[in-house]
């Protein structure tokens, strides 16, 4: 028996795309998070549900029509995302998640919450003072207990 991709797991594109329509839906009303996302444009969240796909073993859309890794971090520089906004993000991305209907059993939501800390940790730091450059790391590919490696320069 195959083991499918958490891609798969999920529920494909319409669960992504259910996630980040729920998502973005509270953001926008987020008095931590709507300021960060005022010029969200209205393919924003159909974006992100692309980049989480193709995170995640789904198609490799993101990067095929937005420029993989390096487009998605050349959208945080100058950002300035500060600790309380990316802990805001995840925490109500982990509840979206939940309204949304994507699996709640131990081993995704581990394997999607390890996802999410180590992406929102990675705008932080793409949003700073001296990110590294924007092409420094491939387009990550996150699966069943394991992380792509990355080294800062």
């Amino acid at each position: 028996m195959s083991v499918p991709s958490v891609y798969e797991w999920a529920g494909g594109g319409p669960a992504f795309e259910r996630l980040t329509a729920v998502f973005y839906g509270h953001v926008r009303q987020d008095p931590v998070l709507a300021p960060v996302f005022a010029g969200m444009d209205e393919h924003h969240a159909q974006s992100v549900a692309t980049w989480l796909g193709e995170v995640f073993g789904g198609p490799a859309d993101y990067s095929k029509h937005h420029g993989g890794h390096a487009h998605m971090a050349s959208k945080h520089l100058g950002r300035h995302i500060t600790e309380q906004q990316r802990r805001r993000w995840v925490a109500l991305l982990m509840d979206s998640a939940d309204e949304a209907g994507l699996p709640t059993d131990p081993e995704f939501r581990a394997v999607f919450a390890y996802y999410i800390e180590w992406g929102t940790r990675m705008a932080l730091i793409y949003s700073g003072e001296s990110p590294p450059p924007v092409d420094a790391a491939p387009m990550p590919q996150w699966g069943w207990g394991q992380t792509p490696p990355w080294q800062p320069e």
